[in-house]
């Protein structure tokens, strides 16, 4: 029992603001942004087939981001993650994609979720991008992990 409390309290100090914050891509392919950070595994975020899709989350303020949860779609298309960057910082430049890597996601079983530890980096904007040609991205849930104030 003790241990559940102590469970329930570390958990009570984290909080996952992405559901506070908005998002953007680089195109959509029947699936909007928003999708990613509905709280809603089942609805999933996809890009056009394209060179270098992304997915960007704006926080609105700066925050300091001890982890960012990725969810894969479990329908299909669940290689479409592979490769894709996790992006931390302030910049805009070329659509925040520049910013510096917190991960790069090697795979993520089909309908699971994986958590990439970022160490407390510093942004306003989350990004996840995979560099190449014909290349498309779809997401179905991020979770930015803060401390909770």
């Amino acid at each position: 029992k003790s241990s559940m409390l102590i469970l329930g309290y570390l958990f009570s100090l984290l909080e996952n603001i992405a559901i506070k914050g908005k998002a953007v891509q680089s195109s959509t392919f029947y699936f909007q942004a928003n999708d990613a950070i509905d709280n809603f595994d089942p609805t999933c975020t996809h890009t056009k087939n394209e060179m270098n899709p992304w997915w960007r989350l704006d926080l609105v303020y700066l925050q300091v981001i001890r982890e960012v949860i990725i969810t894969n779609r479990v329908d299909c298309c669940f290689e479409q993650i592979n490769g894709a960057e996790i992006r931390i910082g302030n910049s805009l430049e070329n659509n925040g994609n520049n910013n510096p890597v917190c991960a790069v996601i090697s795979g993520i079983p089909a309908g699971k979720s994986v958590s990439y530890s970022c160490g407390g980096m510093q942004g306003r904007y989350v990004n996840v991008v995979i560099t190449g040609d014909s290349k498309q991205l779809s997401l179905c849930e991020v979770k930015c992990i803060v401390p909770n104030d």
